[in-house]
């Protein structure tokens, strides 16, 4: 075995893109919090985007990389450690076997991502290695990691004998700007909010509450009253979608939302923003600024673009790096 896990965490799990097709037959799509992490650290460790990752929340899982590896850490800055040396985000970093890699405190961020070069053994469940704790499937047993766990790597690397921390890093900062502005689109029901509501979504500021999960950030604000007594027939809700709940505050649905939703649909996170909205702590305060389609379209195609970059790069270099190890 290749990852065991000495001492558990809170909530740490296999995530990929995602699973998807299957929302009509009630299985959400489930998949990593911030792809844009994900992809980051699936780059630097010289793997395919679609690899699974290990999503970690801290307090995160103590782990023993029990063969050689190169990891790679993005997304949330847990400070971690390997054998007691500290190890930075958005690196390469070539392991020796018998590390120990722990994390000592929440610096910057929500989630943070593990990948490892070749990647992970997992179970494959309907499309997708991602996590589905309802089910019970997909990921490690579809649950969280927990003391004991031993997880393979599919890929078998060179013995490195001491801890190196490759000279290239990932840029990630152009993702996570203004953290205080998500971007949204119009929703389908956003006509149900009276004037004076959609005055106060446009221009309002939310704080992000501790009542916050991989199903939803629930937020506090001004209140927001409708123009009617409707109800909404329940329909189809996704990753960014924007509720307006009953008490009149707002809750922004996560990578394990429900399948479908019957509270009102006023705004839609767009792809761009979502990764760095589910960064932002508790008690963050964000803004709501509405964008058209096409201009998110736009931003996510452009987002894709750098993320392309930084993989091919990331691949160059590191396939350099293990010539000159006798890898090949």
């Amino acid at each position: 075995m290749s990852l065991e896990v000495i001492k558990s965490g809170m909530a740490d799990t296999f995530q990929d893109a995602g699973r998807f097709g299957h929302q009509h037959v009630g299985i959400n799509p489930n998949g990593a919090m911030d792809l844009i992490a994900m992809n980051v650290a699936n780059a630097l460790a010289g793997n395919d985007f679609h690899e699974p990752v290990l999503e970690l929340c801290f307090p995160a899982s103590t782990l023993l990389c029990k063969k050689p590896s190169l990891i790679a850490l993005s997304g949330a800055n847990f400070t971690g450690e390997i054998n007691g040396t500290p190890i930075p985000i958005n690196k390469t970093i070539a392991v020796p076997a018998g590390s120990e890699l722990n994390f000592k405190k929440t610096a910057q961020g929500v989630f943070g991502y593990l990948a490892v070069h070749g990647g992970f053994s997992l179970t494959f469940w309907l499309g997708s290695f991602s996590t589905n704790m309802k089910a019970n499937a997909g990921g490690w047993k579809g649950r969280f990691l927990k003391k004991g766990d031993t997880i393979d790597f599919k890929k078998t690397v060179n013995n490195f004998n001491e801890i190196r921390v490759l000279p290239w890093r990932a840029n990630v900062s152009e993702f996570y700007s203004n953290p205080e502005i998500i971007r949204i689109i119009r929703g389908n029901e956003l006509a149900w909010l009276d004037e004076s509501s959609k005055k106060k979504l446009a221009e309002g500021s939310f704080i992000i509450t501790p009542l916050r999960d991989r199903m939803g950030y629930r937020l506090k604000g001004e209140s927001l009253t409708r123009n009617n007594n409707r109800e909404l027939i329940s329909t189809a809700a996704t990753f960014g979608t924007v509720q307006l709940l009953p008490d009149g505050q707002l809750i922004i649905l996560m990578a394990d939302h429900q399948t479908t939703g019957g509270y009102p649909r006023v705004g839609q996170v767009i792809g761009a923003d979502r990764s760095k909205l589910v960064q932002c702590a508790i008690g963050s305060e964000i803004k709501f600024y509405h964008v058209t389609i096409q201009e998110g379209e736009d931003l996510l195609i452009s987002q894709h673009k750098t993320l392309r970059q930084i993989q091919l790069t990331c691949a160059d270099r590191l396939g350099e790096f293990l010539k000159s190890v006798h890898e090949y």
